[in-house]
Parts: C-alpha cells; structure tokens; sequence
C-alpha cells in the first residue's frame, strides 16, 4: 500500500523553521517500519515543499503556500490506500483523516496496526 503519514507539521510551531524541521523529522521516523512491513511511505510535505519552492515560495508562510500545501495531500490521497495518523493536533492531518475516511480508506493511529507490520 502507499500510506501516507498525517501529523503535525506546522502545528504548534509559530512557523519556526526549526520546528517544522523537528516535526517533519517526526513523520520521517514512521517511514521506515512502513517500508519494512512492505509499503510505501508517503509524506505531504515530500511533494509540497519543493512544488512550494518552484512556485518561487521560501516559506510556508508565503501566499502561494495555501495553494500548495493542503491541496497536495488532497491530491496526495486520490493514490494512498490507507493513512497513518501520529498524534499530535494538526488541522492538515485531521483533513487528511476526514479525506480518507470519506474515500472509505483505512486509517491507522499506530505503525503497529497496518498490515504486515514488521518489529
């Protein structure tokens, strides 16, 4: 399956860049068990932030963020077969949950739980 990982990115950071770092650092821990048990890990912010910097953005703040940012995981989800939730409040991520449930998708709020999970 290609999983896409949901949780807080910009959340909670005052847009420090050294926080969302530490945050995307965090969703990057997950893709190893996912690749291991399997599948395919998948991260929003992989695709969005280098369609940010073409789109001659530098920052999540910039304007033209909103017209990147949660729309690729939106588009990101018409692919993935099932999301893993890590917790953390993160109203990108809950979409992405809304999203997927609506799409009928499993999601998962622990590595564990997905399919051939490999310890």
């Amino acid at each position: 399956m290609l999983i896409l990982i949901a949780g807080p990115y910009r959340s909670g950071t005052g847009d420090d860049p050294d926080l969302m770092a530490r945050n995307l650092a965090a969703l990057e821990e997950a893709a190893w068990p996912i690749f291991r048990s399997g599948h395919v890990p998948m991260i929003g912010e992989w695709v969005a932030l280098p369609v940010l910097r073409g789109a001659g953005g530098t920052s999540v703040t910039d304007p033209v963020a909103a017209e990147i940012m949660y729309p690729t995981a939106e588009r990101l989800l018409r692919h993935c077969e099932a999301v893993l939730r890590l917790p953390g409040e993160s109203t990108g991520a809950d979409e992405d949950v809304r999203i997927a449930r609506e799409r009928g998708l499993p999601v998962y709020e622990r590595v564990e739980d997905i399919p051939g999970y490999a310890a």
